[in-house]
């Protein structure tokens, strides 16, 4: 067991989980504690890294790609203090912080998780019912219906038709957008057979956003709809090279955890290394969490 308690949050890894837990302190952001917990297989890492500072360091993962609907939904657009995998380290924890990222490589090398795009995703994305009110309009969404509602600053032509409601199956896509600079934000929805070029401001399927404070809670609508939209590799007919080995389900044991299957092992991360697709220090690190299990 690797953890990692500070005011931004815990980390908690089990060997087959890692646990996300938002901070209470006032820092943390809104989108971060609105999420919770976070339980993050081991199948969905695609690597961790620990970046040191002088004043705080700081814990970040990195998902494989399609694993995640929040992050498919936001384009990888979400800010530092939004993005629920990243964790604020202070300096008198750097080795705790350390150690977590050693035990999470480790156990990525044993199980031989690939880094290759994931065609399912692997994490649930936010529970509905969810209802978020931010920029020009109100957005809420219940599993099967997206309502969008008005408020006084919508732009009339906008607003004119009164209040939108979209049925999953008429969706074919959602994207969120920050603000950024002079430029407006949004939560954009694609309804089949009704394409718009029209700008956010003016799109009866947009809510347009202006950089304030809960403007990224719109990400949870915008995960909770992609999650139940058809995985972006199954439409595009992709799935992951036969040649990549597959990834262990969450909770699951190699299928011959024995005595020959990790003296197996030991040899494959011994060409590994001589290839020098391994460091000195990974092949060790990576060796000794073998010979544990021996």
């Amino acid at each position: 067991m690797a953890e990692i308690i500070q005011r931004d949050g815990t980390w908690t890894f089990d060997g087959e989980t890692l646990r996300l837990v938002p901070g209470r302190d006032k820092n943390v952001s809104l989108l971060r504690k609105s999420l919770g917990e976070l339980a993050v297989p081991l199948a969905a890492l695609a690597g961790i890294a620990f970046e040191q500072g002088k004043k705080s360091g700081r814990l970040r993962l990195r998902l494989r790609d399609g694993a995640d609907p929040l992050l498919q939904a936001t384009g990888g657009k979400l800010g530092d203090a939004a993005d629920p995998y990243q964790l604020t380290v202070d300096p008198d924890r750097y080795g705790v912080a350390e150690y977590v990222v050693d035990e999470v490589r480790n156990a990525l090398l044993i199980e031989q998780v690939p880094a290759a795009s994931c065609d399912s995703y692997l994490l649930p994305g936010p529970s509905v019912p969810l209802s978020v009110s931010a920029g020009d309009g109100t957005a809420s969404f219940d599993g099967e219906h997206i309502r969008l509602e008005w408020n006084w600053k919508t732009e009339e032509a906008k607003s004119a038709a009164g209040t939108r409601s979209l049925a999953l199956a008429d969706v074919a896509g959602v994207e969120w957008q920050p603000a950024v600079g002079l430029e407006n934000g949004y939560l954009r929805f694609t309804v089949r057979h009704s394409p718009t070029k029209a700008p956010p401001k003016y799109d009866p399927n947009s809510v347009e956003l202006w950089g304030f404070k809960k403007d990224p809670l719109m990400a949870l609508i915008a995960a909770a709809v992609q999650v139940r939209l058809p995985h972006p590799a199954a439409a595009q007919g992709l799935a992951e090279s036969p040649e990549a080995p597959a990834a262990l389900p969450a909770g699951a044991a190699p299928a011959e955890d024995d005595h020959d299957a990790l003296l197996r092992r030991l040899r494959e991360l011994g060409e590994l290394h001589k290839a020098g697709i391994l460091t000195e220090e990974e092949f060790t690190a990576a060796k000794q969490a073998v010979l544990k299990r021996l």
